[in-house]
């Protein structure tokens, strides 16, 4: 892995469904964030958790969610590598998108970095979401495609980082949260 000596903060998303070795969902998100800091990154902010219902609707049990605020000195791919290995120690297994899962740690942004360029992220921010179902993105994005359209990642990233501006859209995420329809907010729930 890369070393910059520069540290970047870093927002992160996590979630799960799925039991795993360590328990329940809720446990296995604690046990993630130890992780996390075994790894090198500094965790600066844990948001609240949060019981999600599943989406889409009807694919499992609900979720937990929660975002953290992160100091790290790793590029973005290095950051989504790290990311990906802690999920597979926690029985993270890729079937199907958007399926249950025991872990799920979403790199949402990296201070003001768009990655690989503002056209792709915005051709996947306007991407249909039945498409997004059938399609995996190449590669890195940043900021995450779908920030701005998740209440289950908005709500908890406001909690640790309201005023992080996004990139491309120039909004805060307090001004994203204020933007969310009432349905994109039904059912989250702070445990």
């Amino acid at each position: 892995m890369s070393d910059y000596n520069q540290r970047q903060i870093a927002y992160l998303a996590l979630g799960g469904n799925l039991p795993s070795s360590i328990g329940t969902p809720s446990e296995t998100l604690r046990a993630a964030l130890a992780a996390l800091q075994s790894g090198g990154l500094t965790v600066c902010a844990i948001s609240p958790f949060y019981r999600t219902l599943c989406f889409p609707a009807g694919a499992g049990p609900d979720f937990v969610n929660a975002c953290a605020r992160v100091e790290t000195n790793l590029s973005a791919a290095d950051l989504l590598a790290l990311l990906h290995e802690i999920e597979a120690q926690f029985g993270r297994e890729r079937h199907a998108r958007w399926a249950g899962r025991t872990l799920d740690l979403d790199l949402l942004g990296l201070g003001d970095q768009i990655f690989p360029d503002v056209t792709t992220v915005n051709d996947w921010i306007t991407m249909p979401a039945a498409e997004q179902q059938s399609r995996t993105p190449r590669g890195l994005l940043l900021p995450h495609p779908r920030i701005q359209d998740r209440g289950f990642v908005l709500i908890p990233l406001r909690d640790v980082a309201p005023d992080w501006v996004h990139p491309i859209s120039g909004k805060t995420v307090v001004q994203m949260c204020d933007e969310l329809p009432e349905s994109e907010l039904a059912g989250i729930k702070p445990l």
